[in-house]
């Protein structure tokens, strides 16, 4: 009898197919009907209903570890930065935390754009990285001023729109995917997308400005090899 994950058991289909079509939703900005479209040319029959749940069982458990491996080891500079989106007509901030390279540290989505709600998002930094930043960057935004003299006073903080394009340029893909899906349709349905999404736009994130292509070449397929092991395929 051939041996098979516990993961994949009680699914018809193999598991380098569900593992490729997760990788396929969530690496590239595609829909789930574009995901069912590449898996047809290739002879894979799949509705894109099961792409949803595929994408939504087995991406969390690959972020999950990705985030498990990650924890602690990305940068100590932190740009802070909170995006408006519009849901069902309602304005909803999805506040994100980025290091000096592009990683994604944390990503929120809240209803509200003022200090309690920076103060939720320093928090859950601070738990998932099990550390202090040596320098926090934002915009101008006064709330991020008063959480961080409360949540993390010894902290320089640099208050500049200029200095954080790192943390803007971060909210590019979520905002291709946002086009692309015409909209997220639920708080829920965007939070649970970003919690799975960044950790793996993460772990292909490579930094392309001060490496040369054959440094690049290997650092891919390092990732893509560590990829097939958080997969199990």
């Amino acid at each position: 009898m051939t041996y098979r994950d516990p993961l994949y058991r009680r699914h018809r289909f193999p598991d380098e197919i569900i593992a490729h079509a997760v990788w396929l939703y969530f690496r590239f900005p595609l829909s789930l009907r574009m995901v069912e479209g590449l898996l047809a040319a290739r002879g894979i029959i799949v509705s894109h209903q099961t792409v949803r749940l595929w994408a939504e069982k087995f991406g969390r458990t690959f972020a999950n570890e990705i985030r498990r491996q990650s924890s602690g080891r990305l940068g100590d500079k932190w740009h802070l930065d909170e995006p408006v989106v519009s849901i069902r007509g309602k304005k909803h901030w999805l506040w994100r935390a980025v290091d000096q390279d592009g990683f994604v540290l944390e990503v929120f989505l809240q209803s509200r754009r003022n200090a309690k709600a920076a103060k939720r998002l320093m928090r859950k930094l601070l738990k998932g990285q099990r550390r202090s930043p040596r320098v926090m960057i934002t915009d101008k935004l006064l709330s991020y001023c008063a959480a961080k003299r409360e949540i993390m006073p010894g902290v320089e903080h640099r208050s500049h729109k200029g200095l954080n394009n790192r943390a803007e340029n971060s909210h590019q893909p979520i905002r291709r995917r946002e086009r692309i899906m015409k909209r997220f349709k639920s708080r829920r349905h965007l939070q649970r997308f970003v919690s799975i999404h960044d950790p793996i736009a993460n772990l292909f994130h490579i930094p392309r400005h001060d490496i040369n292509p054959g440094h690049h070449r290997e650092l891919r397929a390092e990732a893509t090899s560590l990829w097939a092991k958080i997969a199990r395929v």
